[in-house]
């Protein structure tokens, strides 16, 4: 089974956790994506929709789903993101699309986040993946030098501008052997927007589709 046939089987999969008549959080990536066009198909059953991304916004109207600022919902029932990596403890990194810091906050405001990924993000430890780390412009450089005090290489991610105006370094060959507390130590540095690690506030359940077909749950 291909990875974007393991992405949709995810994505399938999480659409039994909509509650009939509620707001919930949508992400930004390739296997959300999958789950916006599934949520298309029920629009009617919903209220609407809080996007985490200006891209996913438009993904939501063109698919027919109302979308809802979060200042006017309250705590949202359920939010469903993909990630870049994750753990079986539901550790993740995420940000490749750089909507990290609306992801955090959505993520953070909704009593219940959803994970759906392939089994090719399901990893051991996590930092493979580059970390992103969203900086205000003028805090670069010095957030860069921080990085390169804790063994990261950073790189500057260039011509990308995030939806809050902001800049993106990516952190190369920096394994997250501790999620929690170096998410901790990172959003101390002076000019972090946010870290694309999600520890403090993890998933609470990973839909991980596998190649068998079927989809496998981590709680």
């Amino acid at each position: 089974m291909s990875n974007e046939a393991m992405k949709k089987a995810a994505a399938e999969s999480a659409i039994s956790f909509v509650t009939p008549g509620s707001v919930i959080g949508v992400g930004t990536g390739s296997t959300t994506n999958y789950f916006i066009e599934l949520l298309g198909d029920i629009r009617q059953d919903i209220e609407g929709a809080v996007a985490s991304s200006i891209e996913t916004e438009k993904r939501l109207k063109n698919s027919g789903i109302n979308t809802v600022d979060l200042n006017t919902t309250g705590t949202l029932p359920l939010y469903v993101d993909g990630a870049d990596e994750a753990t079986k403890d539901k550790h993740l990194i995420k940000g490749g699309g750089g909507a990290l810091t609306r992801e955090k906050i959505i993520a953070a405001a909704s009593s219940q986040f959803l994970c759906i990924i392939d089994e090719t993000k399901l990893v051991g430890y996590l930092g493979a993946f580059p970390l992103p780390v969203e900086v205000i412009p003028m805090a670069r450089s010095y957030v860069a030098r921080e990085f390169v005090k804790l063994g990261g290489q950073p790189h500057f991610r260039e011509g990308f501008i995030t939806d809050n105006g902001n800049l993106i370094l990516d952190i190369h060959n920096f394994d997250v052997l501790d999620p929690a507390t170096t998410e901790k130590q990172i959003n101390q540095m002076a000019g972090v927007v946010a870290v694309g690690l999600f520890a403090q506030r993890p998933a609470d359940m990973l839909l991980v589709g596998i190649s068998n077909g079927q989809v496998k749950r981590y709680t």
